[in-house]
């Protein structure tokens, strides 16, 4: 069993941890810290996050989304993106809920209490029905989404490309 995690904002003090997290996941073809550039101070960083949560001043094809990281006995495991809405390649590929567990943590239960904890997060900014996609082959996602409640919707082809995506629904309104 996993210690105790809770989702929280990104913090000053939590630069060291949250590239190290980055460079780890970066070996997966997974951006921990969403759209960081090179030259881009952290406390202005964390200020975009910030604006990117509000609906300001998004990339092309973005939408508004709260990014918190996964904090366990003063360490940083993971992150979550919660999106706030949807759009066409979200609904294809994304979902609402993008999680990310670093791989020194991983195999102990965090995934699933971040996918719960994001899911009452969900909820509580109005998304009644929470779409949650994975990679097809990803066995230890698809299990996760399943343990929160996740329903199978269509295992379809990615568009694009060859890795097939899981669709899975989960009813926030049933988590009360």
């Amino acid at each position: 069993m996993c210690a105790q995690l809770r989702l929280r904002p990104l913090e000053v003090t939590d630069e060291p941890q949250a590239r190290q997290a980055h460079q780890e996941l970066a070996l997966d073809g997974f951006e921990f810290l969403p759209d960081l550039r090179q030259d881009e101070g952290w406390l202005e960083y964390l200020a975009r996050l910030e604006r990117h949560r509000r609906g300001l001043d998004l990339p092309d094809r973005w939408v508004p989304a709260t990014f918190l990281v996964a904090e366990a006995e003063g360490q940083v495991v993971g992150r979550v993106s919660i999106r706030h809405e949807l759009n066409e390649f979200l609904m294809a590929v994304g979902g609402h809920v993008g999680y990310g567990v670093r791989p020194a943590f991983r195999r102990r239960g965090y995934a699933t209490q971040m996918l719960r904890q994001s899911l009452v997060i969900a909820g509580s900014i109005g998304i009644q029905d929470v779409l949650l996609t994975c990679d097809d082959d990803n066995v230890a996602s698809a299990s996760t989404i399943q343990k929160c409640g996740g329903v199978l919707e269509e295992a379809a082809p990615r568009p694009g490309g060859t890795q097939g995506k899981r669709r899975y629904w989960i009813h926030t309104r049933t988590l009360r």
